[in-house]
């Protein structure tokens, strides 16, 4: 049994997470690189958010929102 959890962290230190080894050692030369990673996600965050405003504006455009006060049954 001690062979398993000693396998399962030979499996990520030596394999798993040697990416992010490499780019810990990027890191020191170039940060915009380093962090390409996370400007990738800020990306597709932003035009996700863009999509999901554009959207709503149709959807307001159209009038298809029930905007009155009490627009539930139970209120």
């Amino acid at each position: 049994m001690k062979d398993l959890f000693y396998a399962i962290q030979d499996f990520f230190v030596n394999v798993a997470f040697a990416p992010l080894d490499g780019l810990r050692a990027l890191e020191l030369e170039n940060w915009f690189l380093a962090n390409g990673i996370n400007w990738f996600f800020m990306i597709i965050c932003a035009v996700a958010m863009v999509y999901w405003m554009l959207q709503l504006k149709k959807f307001d455009s159209n009038n298809e929102e029930d905007k009155s006060i009490s627009s539930h049954s139970f209120l």
